[in-house]
């Protein structure tokens, strides 16, 4: 007999405002447990130093994950010139110092935007990337040094601000697979005095943003009731997807994963994905295929839906 998961049925996201110092995974668990919910997931992992927007999936949420992967981010970041770290950020030990040149705001200016657009990075050591089915962060621990292959990322947005003696903040909007601490080095060598990644909020994350993030401290203290007020429905993953309403026949057949016929096709595209719903809920995901037919691709537990 299978083991019935602990916890209670419960869907939803929450934008939750990750704590400086706490993993990504630990976060999660936090949250989870302050719900009780039965299985829950992230998207796009922050390290223990960053804080900020960390969507936590509750439930059925987490079949959509795929949908913030490729999300687009934006950052705070604040810059230490004059110090390179091990591991590129604050975290790490100092390996090397320079001294700081007077930087005028237009030489600031100047190296910010040689990294604004499409560029190519060469990951850290360390990060979670692999390498022979081991994460490089744990050769880096052990001394070793892989060759890393650039990668093309997108910084759409780069514009810095509160620049002092030792440093400076960052506002950057940039493409999924972006690490903001080699951005903070790379300025850092164009300036002459090297520099790491001093402190990092994240404030959006695809169609989220900062001002409907909780802390885990405000959480803790609500009541069960507040505190399901704080989900948003799984949907808000999938809103940029058509609408597709079933009737009741057509919604019991699409639920035992049989396709059915779309009567209006004015708002779909063949071979797109569309959001499914009954006249209550959402029902799943599906394709539109050539013949009109809704072929099921992704089906929610309505059974333990909330």
């Amino acid at each position: 007999m299978a083991r019935r998961r602990k916890g209670k049925p419960i869907d939803g996201v929450l934008l939750l405002d990750k704590p400086s110092g706490m993993s990504s995974n630990r976060a999660l668990q936090k949250a989870r447990g302050l719900f009780g919910a039965q299985k829950a997931g992230h998207t796009g992992t922050l390290d223990p130093m960053a804080t900020g927007l960390l969507p936590v999936l509750l439930g059925e949420a987490t079949k959509f994950a795929s949908y913030l992967l490729d999300a687009d981010k934006r950052y705070i970041a604040s810059l230490r010139l004059g110090q390179c770290t091990d591991t590129g950020d604050a975290e790490g030990q100092v390996i090397q110092e320079r001294p700081v040149p007077l930087l005028e705001p237009a030489s600031i200016d100047a190296a910010v935007a040689q990294f604004t657009g499409e560029i190519e990075q060469v990951p850290p050591m360390f990060s979670a990337l692999k390498y022979q089915g081991r994460p490089l962060y744990e050769l880096a621990r052990e001394g070793r040094e892989i060759k890393r292959a650039p990668r093309s990322v997108s910084v759409y947005h780069s514009r810095p601000f509160d620049a002092g003696p030792t440093g400076f903040s960052l506002d950057v909007t940039c493409s999924k697979g972006t690490y903001v601490r080699t951005l903070a080095m790379d300025i850092g060598e164009v300036l002459g005095c090297g520099a790491h990644l001093d402190a990092l909020r994240r404030l959006r994350t695809g169609p989220f943003d900062a001002s409907g993030m909780v802390t885990l401290e405000h959480l803790e203290n609500l009541g069960d009731s507040e505190r399901m007020a704080c989900l948003l429905p799984m949907d808000v993953l999938i809103e940029h997807l058509p609408r597709v309403m079933l009737d009741a026949d057509q919604s019991a057949r699409f639920q035992q994963g049989q396709g059915v016929m779309l009567q209006n096709r004015t708002s779909v595209v063949d071979d797109d994905p569309v959001r499914v719903y009954d006249e209550h809920r959402l029902l799943g995901i599906a394709l539109v295929e050539p013949t009109g037919r809704l072929a099921p691709k992704r089906l929610v537990n309505t059974a333990e839906s909330t």
